[in-house]
């Protein structure tokens, strides 16, 4: 994907320098801010009309705005837009149509595409967004760290995604040279095997030890239903991306209510027993 990512950007440039757009978004008001809530569980909801393991996925769905409404609604705190057009059917104007969308609700947009380069964040922030993905192993350190500059300049969030122990050191070792813990750095972590596209759900508990401490933990694929939600709480996560499932839902906004319900009425059980184990212990 990488190559594709850098044809479209090449595309992108001819149209309009990197010169041109950052002086057009920097221009720009901040955009809404990813808000975690204190109850210490959240969901970032994905629109997507395709994907290679799902198919099609538009069957449920008036429209880009409709299900990024429900989405504001049922209580998402971002909402993820695909933008890459070949094997997810996206494009920037649906990111457009969905910032705008949730900027009443003061919900923030995330772009998620195979950004290989500052000009794509740069896209995202023109069209509305408020968040880009950040693909641990499509990219070298130095070119992560430009990537999360760029966003940290144009005040927005980023959810770096790794999918399996080696990105998660990379991201260790990108975040340990940051001068200072960045809140609007979420660090993901992907079950999905890249090459069966199937989902490895327990690779979510293998793998927590090794996120970067300090920051917001995210698990990405796979979690679909309340006993999901309880699952990836229970083993240290306080975010879930979900897409595919909300996507089939001709109901989404309730059932990302349910899922908020159950991940946040789990985060305070399970932070309740802490105190008390605390306080038995002094």
């Amino acid at each position: 994907m990488t190559q594709t990512s850098l044809a479209r950007l090449e595309q992108a440039r001819a149209k309009e320098s990197e010169q041109a757009l950052w002086a057009r978004v920097s221009d720009l008001p901040p955009p809404p801010r990813l808000k975690l809530c204190a109850e210490g569980f959240d969901v970032i909801a994905e629109c997507k009309l395709h994907s290679p393991s799902a198919g099609d996925l538009s069957a449920h769905t008036t429209g880009v705005e409709a299900r990024v409404q429900a989405y504001a609604q049922g209580g998402a705190c971002a909402v993820s837009v695909l933008t890459e057009p070949s094997r997810f059917g996206g494009k920037l104007e649906h990111l457009a149509q969905a910032a705008a969308i949730l900027a009443p609700h003061k919900v923030p947009a995330m772009r998620k595409d195979f950004l290989v380069d500052p000009y794509q964040v740069m896209e995202a922030r023109a069209a509305g967004a408020g968040g880009a993905l950040v693909i641990v192993r499509m990219l070298d350190r130095s070119r992560i760290t430009e990537l999360l500059d760029c966003a940290a300049m144009l005040k927005m969030f980023v959810l770096l995604e790794a999918f399996d122990a080696m990105d998660l050191q990379t991201a260790h070792d990108v975040l340990a040279l940051r001068k200072a813990h960045d809140e609007r750095i979420l660090v993901g972590l992907n079950c999905r095997d890249l090459e069966k596209l199937t989902v490895e759900f327990g690779r979510l508990e293998e793998l927590v030890d090794q996120l970067p401490p300090g920051y917001a933990h995210v698990a990405e694929s796979g979690v679909g239903s309340v006993d999901d939600v309880r699952t990836v709480v229970d083993i240290g996560y306080q975010v879930a991306l979900v897409g595919t499932t909300l996507m089939h839902s001709d109901k989404p906004r309730e059932l990302l209510g349910s899922l908020l319900a159950a991940g946040r009425e789990r985060a305070m059980a399970t932070r309740t027993r802490r105190m008390r184990i605390t306080g038995e212990d002094e």
